[in-house]
């Protein structure tokens, strides 16, 4: 097919990785070029990089024409972080905690000893 027969639509003649194109055969029998968005990234978990599930892969100005229950999921962190990293943030704060309480509980029983 020569390029003769195709009919261009934008007027960028560059080859760079926003004007990307195929050739269509429209129901008229023309071939002309569609341009080819580009093809957007999962959201990542802030804090070990994996691909959050349950959110679709988009550009960053599409995201904002969906509604909010597509872009989040229901958890603490939905939407920002992974459900591990949750998890594991949940862990470290009850542990955190009880190792507070057990202090607590060993300052008190050596004031005990000392009186």
């Amino acid at each position: 097919m020569g390029d003769s027969r195709l009919k261009y639509r934008r007027r960028n003649p560059y080859n760079t990785s926003s004007n990307k194109t195929r050739v269509l055969r429209t129901p008229g029998g023309k071939l002309t070029l569609l341009h080819i968005k580009k093809a957007g990234s999962k959201p990542k978990c802030g804090d070990c990089k994996a691909p959050l599930s349950g959110i679709p892969a988009l550009r960053p100005r599409e995201y904002a024409g969906i509604s909010r229950p597509k872009k989040t999921v229901q958890r603490a962190y939905g939407g920002s972080r992974c459900a591990n990293c949750v998890r594991d943030r949940i862990v470290r704060a009850f542990l955190i905690e009880e190792q507070k309480i057990v202090k607590k509980v060993l300052k008190e029983a050596q004031q005990t000893k000392k009186r």
